[in-house]
Parts: C-alpha cells; structure tokens; sequence
C-alpha cells in the first residue's frame, strides 16, 4: 500500500506540474478518506461533503458563501397556507452522470426524488439496510421520520412533501448532503445485477464532476460532467489527493502539487500570508468544539459532576496552544455568529479548586477516566490529542486521572456513538445550513441519541423548547426558544463548550473562483486555474 501511495503521489505532481494544455487539473489537497459515498450514509464531513457536493444536487442549494437557500434539482416550490405541504417544480432536463457499466436513459424525475428520501424514511424499503447498520444518521437525527407524513409524485415533474406539523428549518434541511437526489434508475440496476453496495462505492449523480476511481487512502479521481445542467466546468479533472498530515499539506501546496487545502496548522498561517504564491481565505466559523461526557453512565449522569469538570478546563489554553489564538473559547453550544446567540449566559469559570470541591460535595473521589482525542484535524479542533493532553493535565489537578484514547476516523466516529461509550469524546460541529436547530436539536436532541447526540442526553425541558421552535414561523419567537434552550443547556453541562474557531482555507495564487462557505463547504464548482 505505501509503495502505490508513493506512486500516485508522484503521479499527482507530475500531473498538475506538467501543466497539460489539453486539459485543466485541480487537486485538492483533503484531509482524510471518505467512509464511502452515499450522500445519505455519513456524517463525517469534510473529504465526505466535498465528494458529495461535487457527484451531487440536491433539490435547494446554498447560494454560494452564504446560507441562503435558492434553487436547484427543483427550479420553483409552492407551500400551503397551513405550512405543511411544500410542492416542488423539478428542473427539465437534467442529466445523470454515467459509469463504466451504466448509462443512463432518461433525465431525472420525481422517481428519484421519492426514492432518495423514502429509502432513508421507510425501514422496509429495499434499500434501506443495503449497507449492514446504516443509520441514516442527518435523517433520523433531523427528526425527519416523524415529520414526513407522505411523499407524492404528482407528475412526472412535481413532488409533494406532506408534514405532519409545519418545521421552520424543512427548505434548510433539504440543502443539505443527506437530502441529495441519487438516480433510481441507476439504484434498480444495481438491485438486479445484486450489485447493490456499488451505490456507495461508485456514485452516480447530476452534480458538476463525476466519479472515476478512488484508490482507498490515497486518491479520488473525477472529472467534467460533460452535460451537467448548471454548465461543464472549467476544470477538466478533480483530484482529491488524500494528505491526513497538515504539515505534508501545506508543504504539497508550496511545491504546487496540490491548488487548495484544508485545515492548516495554526503555526503555519503566518508563513502561508507571507507567500507570495499563495493566498489565504479567512472568516469566523460557523462551528464548535465540544467535550461530550456520557450522561447515561456514572458519575457523569450528575449535572453537578460534569459541572465541577467543566470547571477544571482551562480553554483558554486550549485556544491558545491549538489554535495560536485564532480561535474563541466556547460557553453556548452554538457560535456566536449565529442567530439566537444568548450572550448573556455566564460561562462556568476556570476555577480547579471550586472543580474540586464540587467533586468532594458529590461524593466523587479516586476518579479515572477516558478522554477520547480525535484522529483527525477539523476546523474545529486542529489537533485534538494537544486538546486531550492539557485536559489530562487539567484534571489531574483536581485528583482526577485522564487515560487518552482514540481510533482510527470511522471507528472513532461509529464507536463514540454507543450509549454504553464510557468517558467523553472530543468532537465538534460546523452547521450545515445556518440555522440553530442544525446545532441544538440535531447534536443534543433526543431523536440523536445513539447517533450525533454523543452525551447520550435526552432532557425533556431542552427537548421540549427546541421542538416548539422548530414548528414556530416567527423568527423572533424561535429566537427567544433558543435562547431559554441554552440556559437549559448550560446549567445541565451535557458537554463542556471547548471553542469557535476561525475558518482558514489556504490555496495557490492562481485560483480563482473559488466561495469560502459559512458552513465549511469545500465546493469546486465554477472553480478554475488561471496562470
């Protein structure tokens, strides 16, 4: 494996070095490999979301930088008085992509629209364990199993959704990966052939790129929807050039074998500025860094308990050694960016001998615990082992003794999800569509418990605010919903808040068109080289 690693990497810079005039290559410089590539499957994000913007659409986008939905598989919706019928217009004359073995037909319809979503909704669809344990994690967690009360064709180019009660954030939710429309088509011949597991191993769908080949941990491979519906684009070839080290990435971009790249070391972003090659994007992140305990397990089921080690948490030095300052500690679950941000919460203080008091006060003494480090950077938390180790160093001073633990990315991510998961992992979020209820309900909601609700915390005073935002149209009412939720939040300590961090995305000189996105997005649509 390492000697074929070494040689795509070689491949690669020869690739973009040669500067083929027959042809433009982009190379993304990702972070990580994807679990797979069905749209619906993952909650990773990242290498994950790039692959699913670039193979995928979706029936509303994002417009680009912002988190304002606009048209996109649909090219017009209507919504009933009463709020729970949304009736879409698809787009004519949209094109799958094709594969090696398939070809498509005929362009897209309400046939694939209905098929996307009930294979997620309806446990006896066909498709919906055709990966062993899928979870449907965005779907389930977005409480969309409760919300949808059917799906219709009304004609061939017309779909209804009916909701069982209206859902303020529904047009947001359908922007996002998990609701990308995958070609039934494709899905039935799959099914036939007893080929069903390709759908995730060899993805067909109308977005800008399509799929070639991915050679597992070391490249991914796409290149020009020839018919893509939105325009070819101006870059012939995709490359997702899979570099897990920062320090390699950025030392890749220097060389110019990779254009762009995600997630830099802190302690490199002042030399990236001062390269007269390079070019830096920066704006606040819509993002949080948490330390989620497991509140179904002992001692961490006391409030009281996950206060005190709250309380032990310096993040402030937390900030300052991972992320050089460019980074907020964190006292709300949401980003301060964000609407409905209550600014009037008080943080629980840096304070070790209050912390261990408080665990005297709870009969808590001789304490041992796990502290889960991520195994990957994010923009979230860049180095989540430094994060774990001052952590450890925290709480041994108040007589509690840390054992750091982690896992490579998937089993990490399919691990921490356990409602038996002992001690607490470090995780975090960025939104996916700008509203609060991406962060309040779908990370510490009941519906998301055994799945993004890693505190395994189901508080019926939280729950039942975020619920009755969700349905309420008014968006000064949400707000003040939102607002009483992170009170709720803060005093019950499910998480301890670790940071906000700036959003940096370093990238060659010479490329343009590229939209540094609020939620984190790395899209290459509409992008290009220009020397």
């Amino acid at each position: 494996m390492k000697t074929k690693m070494m040689f795509a990497a070689s491949l690669l810079a020869a690739t973009v070095l040669s500067g083929a005039a027959s042809a433009k290559t982009f190379v993304y410089c990702s972070e990580g490999s994807p679990e797979g590539f069905d749209p619906g499957l993952y909650t990773a994000g990242t290498t994950f979301d790039a692959a699913a913007h670039t193979v995928y659409n979706r029936l509303l986008e994002f417009k680009p930088g912002t988190t304002e939905t606009v048209p996109g598989l649909a090219e017009s919706w209507e919504i009933s008085d009463d709020g729970l019928q949304y009736t879409f217009k698809l787009r004519p004359g949209v094109k799958f992509q094709t594969t090696d073995f398939f070809t498509p037909t005929r362009d897209l319809n309400a046939d694939d629209v209905i098929f996307s979503f009930e294979r997620q909704w309806k446990s006896d669809h066909p498709w919906h364990q055709y990966v062993a344990g899928a979870a449907w994690e965005y779907f389930n967690g977005m409480g969309f199993p409760d919300l949808i009360d059917k799906i219709e064709k009304v004609d061939d180019m017309t779909v209804r959704f009916t909701l069982k009660r209206q859902e303020a954030p529904f047009l947001a939710n359908l922007a996002m990966p998990f609701s990308s429309i995958v070609s039934k088509e494709y899905a039935d011949k799959l099914e036939a052939d007893g080929q069903q597991q390709q759908l995730n191993q060899q993805p067909l769908g109308t977005g800008p790129f399509e799929f070639v080949a991915y050679q597992t941990d070391a490249v991914i491979r796409y290149r020009a929807h020839e018919d893509y519906w939105n325009g070819k684009q101006k870059i012939d070839d995709l490359v997702f050039a899979i570099t897990p080290d920062a320090s390699v990435r950025f030392q890749k971009l220097k060389a110019g074998e990779c254009h762009l790249m995600p997630y830099p070391n802190a302690a490199d972003v002042e030399q990236m500025r001062s390269d007269p090659n390079l070019k830096v994007m920066e704006q606040e992140g819509l993002n949080v860094a948490y330390l989620a305990y497991n509140t179904t397990q002992a001692p961490f089921d006391k409030p009281e308990v996950r206060k005190a080690l709250n309380m032990a948490i310096n993040k402030q030095a937390i900030v300052d050694a991972v992320f050089q300052g460019m980074a907020t500690p964190a006292k709300n679950p949401i980003p301060p960016t964000m609407w409905s941000y209550n600014d009037s919460v008080q943080d629980d203080p840096y304070d070790p001998e209050a912390a261990k008091k408080m665990l005297e006060e709870a009969g808590v003494s001789n304490l041992s615990m796990k502290v889960w480090a991520m195994p990957v950077s994010r923009p979230y938390m860049l180095n989540a082992r430094r994060a774990a180790e001052l952590i450890q160093s925290d709480f041994q001073k108040i007589g509690v003794n840390v054992e750091i633990v982690s896992y490579e990315w998937a089993e990490y991510l399919e691990r921490s999800k356990a409602k038996d998961r002992d001690g607490a992992v470090i995780l975090g979020w960025t939104g996916d569509n700008g509203d609060p209820d991406n962060f309040l309900h779908t990370l510490l909601g009941c519906d998301a418990v055994g799945g993004n609700n890693r505190a395994q915390w189901c508080n019926e005073e939280f729950n039942n605010l975020v619920e009755q935002a969700k349905q309420a149209s008014d968006q000064a009412e949400r707000t003040k919903l939102y607002e009483e939720a992170q009170v709720v939040f803060k005093r019950e300590a499910p998480w301890a808040t670790l940071d906000h961090s700036l959003s940096i995305v370093p990238m060659r000189k010479e490329v343009e068109g590229f939209v540094q996105s609020p939620l984190g997005d790395f899209a290459f649509e509409g992008v290009d080289i220009v020397e």
